[in-house]
């Protein structure tokens, strides 16, 4: 039997790639999805994945091309790959980014002591 290959069409679909799916999804928090990620993983293969979430936050604030490849060391060619990503793929990076401005926009606005919901008590008759 050959190498097993993803589509496009098929690559969602592939048990292989539901059971890694699943794998992620059950770790508990950052540490376990790094160590999980770092057993899966060579060191190599990490940081090119972290450097292209990085290429990503950085297009998203406009950064030129020029400049996420000088301040990231990725290659013009890995800069304009995430950038096709973001603008055709899947939506997964657009949704992180969005996450990511979401909670910069949270962070800027320091809520005062006595506004603040005593333990979530606020939100629990919606949940």
């Amino acid at each position: 039997m050959g190498k097993r290959r993803f589509t496009e069409q098929g690559w969602q679909k592939d048990p292989w790639f539901r059971g890694l799916c699943s794998a992620l999804a059950s770790c508990n928090g950052e540490d376990e999805i790094a160590e999980f990620l770092r057993d899966l993983g060579s060191l190599s293969e990490l940081q090119s994945w972290s450097e292209r979430l990085e290429v990503a936050k950085l297009l998203s604030q406009g950064f030129t091309y020029r400049e996420v490849a000088k301040h990231t060391g990725a290659s013009t060619t890995t800069v304009t790959r995430v950038a096709k990503s973001i603008e055709n793929g899947t939506g997964a990076y657009q949704k992180y980014l969005m996450g990511l401005r979401k909670e910069a926009a949270l962070n800027k606005f320091e809520t005062p002591e006595e506004v603040k919901p005593n333990n979530g008590e606020a939100l629990r008759k919606y949940l």
